[in-house]
């Protein structure tokens, strides 16, 4: 197995804070890796160094393999507004596609297509501006995954995709044979998709082989067996430190060796190992809650020529739990705006029904936008609480960095603070997982099982919604909003298993119709003209799946163009249904004969 990559002795620092200090590891072809650290610990920082955005600080090492293909995924993705979708996409490519033939640079922009298709980005020239933010980071996606590079470096590639686009992703790359490197804080995707977890933790690099769960247990033994050691050098130091205060010679030159390994013992049995992250338990209950939460009765609502609410009526009640899902644009943060008049005025859409809110209402809502901070202003000037701040992971130290200086996910943590401490009686949380890290996740799940309030969640992240929600208000698009009791993932099955129901009715049905006069005359034999009929059924049986065969290897050899593609697939398409009709008819007359 080649070793891709190769890092010795590489370190990071932004003024006195260290992120990772003289670290190396290595990565091997095939291996998937999901890197995890809290906010602010330097995981983008890592990515930008080994993809040669930024560089380490002591030098070092980066040695990729010779000749291997590389493709970064940013979190950040530049494009040029006024550009279609495969304009932007085969653009931003042209370093990669100038040094293919034309056939090659047929067959990548076959797979760009094949992408946008499987992202649910229909129109490829729909212009980039005109997209959400969850389509260009399809798009963004599209572009990576077409290069077919070697080595995936991918910052948070599942932030602001829909749950489907997720699971789209999650397959590609489950199946791809390409070595990975990756920051995400969705654990279902990191299951499915990952190999192997690299944790950066107080600067330094551990590596676990295996699932978010053996994860967790590995980590949890690490940290318990330096705890132990701790114990021990601490045994040892009180031995020591009554030497230094009972010996004379402790006093001279003569045992200097016994008084720096004291210090450096007392430096060691010093540190404290911080299991604890993002503790909301002194945060207290949410304000009293009346009745009436909030009541939507035949409330409609058009914006343009699109429909996000159809007459829709419900009731919200106290203590509920709900999970709001659907595809990027069904309008789920619209809808969330109008429940809590967050709606513009002078928005031109078109709203009709009763939305009434109850008098005891007090709303915490946490938005994908959040709030416009001061950036100059410092962490302790914007939260003015120091032993809150200290729970939410800003120690002493940070209180007077300012926020221009904090990262993403620090910022978005800042901005749970200020919702959170308003002890709100109905908290509705919009992306809430965007930008926060996976152990602050884990917390703010237990806080969020214990929140005695209405709680309204808008996410893609399956675990986080699994965990939290007792049904979920699925927007279908076009207006339809359905009510479904239970989890995301019971969610999800429901839904397959109605689509496997579907599928095999209109199989049964499809072999019910011309099968019946059959079983009316099975005793019979075939006659002259039905045993001609399944020779030639036979001939034409192979010649099709021939026939589609040839057409497969066309539509991913790259030598078409675009109409001839085009050809092609509607082609492909009829074989298919040929081959159906006249296999089922072979399996009838085969009865008989």
């Amino acid at each position: 197995m080649a070793s891709y990559l190769q890092i010795e002795n590489i370190s990071k620092s932004y003024g006195p804070k260290v992120l990772f200090d003289h670290i190396g590891f290595n990565i091997n072809e095939g291996d998937k890796i999901a890197l995890i650290a809290p906010n602010g610990s330097g995981k983008t920082s890592l990515l930008r160094i080994l993809a040669g955005k930024d560089k380490s600080d002591s030098g070092g090492k980066i040695m990729f393999l010779k000749d291997i293909r590389i493709a970064f995924l940013e979190q950040e993705y530049t494009y040029d507004p006024e550009a279609p979708i495969l304009s932007q996409i085969l653009a931003a490519s042209t370093d990669l596609t100038s040094l293919m033939d034309e056939e090659a640079r047929f067959a990548h922009e076959l797979r760009v297509r094949q992408l946008l298709t499987g992202f649910q980005l229909d129109d490829p020239g729909k212009l980039m501006k005109q997209l959400s933010g969850g389509e260009v980071k399809r798009v963004a996606l599209v572009q990576m995954l077409a290069t077919e590079a070697d080595f995936f470096i991918m910052d948070e590639p599942t932030n602001h995709l829909d749950i489907d686009a997720i699971e789209f992703l999650e397959d590609w790359l489950g199946h791809a044979r390409c070595t990975l490197l990756m920051v995400t804080h969705d654990r279902y995707f990191l299951d499915h998709v990952c190999n192997t977890v690299m944790e950066l933790d107080h600067g330094s690099l551990y590596i676990y082989k295996g699932d978010y769960q053996n994860y967790l247990q590995k980590r949890q033994e690490r940290i318990e067996h330096y705890d132990a050691e701790t114990d021990k050098v601490r045994n040892i130091l009180r031995r020591e430190l009554e030497w230094m205060r009972s010996t004379p010679c402790a006093r001279t030159g003569k045992a200097k060796y016994r008084k720096d390994a004291f210090y450096e013992l007392k430096d060691r049995a010093e540190q404290v190992y911080r299991t604890r992250q993002l503790d909301l338990g002194e945060m207290g209950g949410a304000s009293r809650l009346g009745t009436k939460i909030i009541n939507c009765k035949d409330v409609s609502f058009w914006y343009g020529g699109d429909c996000y609410l159809d007459h829709f009526t419900y009731n919200f009640q106290r203590y509920e739990r709900v999970g709001i899902v659907g595809r990027n644009g069904a309008g789920k943060t619209t809808f969330i705006r109008l429940l809590t008049g967050d709606r513009d005025p002078s928005d031109p859409g078109t709203l009709s029904g009763v939305i009434e809110r109850g008098e005891s209402l007090k709303i915490g809502y946490y938005s994908q936008q959040g709030i416009s901070f001061d950036e100059n202003q410092t962490v302790l000037e914007t939260v003015n609480d120091t032993h809150l701040l200290s729970r939410f992971l800003f120690p002493h130290d940070m209180l007077n960095n300012r926020l221009s200086k904090l990262s993403g996910g620090e910022k978005r943590r800042l901005y749970l603070l200020t919702i959170l401490m308003q002890q709100p009686n109905l908290l509705i949380l919009d992306e809430p997982t965007n930008d926060l890290d996976i152990v602050t996740l884990n917390v703010l799940e237990e806080y969020l099982k214990e929140y005695h309030g209405t709680l309204l969640i808008v996410s893609h992240d399956r675990h986080f919604l699994d965990r939290l929600v007792d049904h979920l208000l699925v927007f279908c698009g076009d207006g339809v909003v359905k009510d479904f009791i239970g989890s995301y993932s019971e969610y999800r099955q429901y839904m397959l298993d109605r689509e496997a129901e579907k599928r095999a009715r209109a199989r049964e049905e499809k072999v019910k119709a011309p099968a019946q006069p059959v079983r009316a005359v099975r005793e019979r034999k075939l006659s002259y003209k039905e045993k001609k009929e399944l020779e030639q059924l036979e001939a034409d049986i192979a010649a099709l799946n021939e026939e589609k065969s040839a057409l497969e290897a066309s539509l991913s050899g790259g030598l078409l163009d675009y109409a001839g593609l085009q050809a092609a697939s509607e082609r492909h398409a009829q074989v298919a249904s040929l081959l159906d009709d006249k296999e089922l008819r072979w399996l009838e007359l085969s009865e008989l004969s």
